[in-house]
């Protein structure tokens, strides 16, 4: 079940010149910033309310934030919701007809698990699911 918005994605060409928009106009705190191979990408966290905003750099020009900059520029990337049960919620989208970009979990910021929906399947939307809580450090996952 979707519990929330867990987190809006925004992809940046630079964090450190991105960031002083958040820091500076808005008056928010980078809680902290991150790599996240799976992903090839290096993120800054900002929290209002129980939603993050994350800030996505590409770590290398096969990420798939790298293409994304480069066909659309900078600017909102996904949608993240929280889910208590990412599995029967990938299997939902899929029984439903979601074209999956993963077919199973992968690890995200924080050591979530993570998989996301392909936008040609959510109305041009990139959809990440990601599960409420750290499943991979406190072992609830293999």
């Amino acid at each position: 079940m979707i519990k929330k918005i867990d987190h809006l994605g925004i992809a940046v060409q630079s964090i450190d010149k991105a960031r002083r928009f958040y820091e500076e106009v808005l008056g928010l705190v980078c809680e902290k910033i991150e790599e996240v191979k799976s992903q090839r990408v290096k993120i800054a966290i900002f929290t209002i309310g129980e939603t993050r905003i994350e800030l996505l750099e590409p770590t290398g020009p096969d990420s798939s934030v790298a293409r994304f900059l480069e066909k659309k520029g900078e600017g909102l990337h996904h949608v993240a919701y929280e889910t208590d049960d990412i599995d029967s919620q990938l299997e939902q989208a899929k029984q439903s007809g979601c074209q999956l970009i993963h077919n199973k979990p992968i690890e995200g910021a924080d050591g979530q698990l993570v998989a996301f929906l392909h936008p040609k399947s959510t109305h041009g939307v990139l959809t990440e699911l990601c599960c409420a809580g750290n499943a991979i450090k406190a072992g609830k996952r293999n």
